[in-house]
């Protein structure tokens, strides 16, 4: 039996590990004070927000794991807005968050390196991510895991976004500060 062709480095993959190591030290930087601080009434504070992508991360890295076994991309949902809540981001160490945010979402890039190239390519016609992306597509419309897992390094981004200005991507790579400097369109979630 011939093994599974894996590649290296999947673009998403490379993406997500230039997008961290930029990000990690600028979100070190800033105060405990300042990361619990929310912007707006009713929008979450930067520590929430990390603490929303460290959940994304725990979701999504199931969901890339059983697609691996699964002849579709169909998966169950969660209450970002409960999770962060109950959870108690606000009020978590800044350094904590961000230090679990960046390990497993190293650990995220892993397993998309990690996914053999049939996995991530095959067109799965049945998926609710028309439900669950960032980037929804329909429901009618076959899709890949591969971009699945590139929805969520952009959903990423966009979070970054919102907690480092739109200047932070300025210490990206060029093969990574492309996609993160993106404008936006509509997209789900804060």
């Amino acid at each position: 039996m011939r093994e599974p062709t894996i590649s290296a480095h999947p673009a998403c993959a490379r993406r997500l590990l230039d997008v961290v190591a930029a990000a990690e030290p600028r979100l070190v930087s800033m105060s405990d004070d300042e990361a619990a601080r929310s912007p707006a009434p009713g929008k979450w504070s930067p520590k929430e927000i990390v603490g929303h992508l460290i959940d994304s991360a725990s979701n999504n890295h199931q969901r890339f794991v059983r697609a691996a076994w699964q002849d579709d991309l169909v998966f169950s949902t969660y209450a970002q807005d409960g999770w962060v809540e109950i959870q108690g981001y606000r009020s978590a160490d800044w350094r904590d968050l961000v230090t679990l945010w960046a390990s497993f979402n190293r650990h995220v890039a892993r397993v998309m390196m990690s996914m053999p190239d049939d996995v991530r390519t095959r067109m799965r016609a049945c998926h609710n991510l028309d439900r669950i992306a960032w980037r929804p597509v329909p429901a009618t419309q076959p899709v890949t895991l591969d971009y699945f897992m590139d929805d969520y390094v952009g959903h990423l981004e966009h979070h970054l976004r919102q907690v480092l200005g739109t200047t932070w991507a300025d210490r990206l790579p060029d093969s990574a500060r492309t996609r993160a400097e993106m404008p936006s369109v509509r997209r789900r979630g804060r």
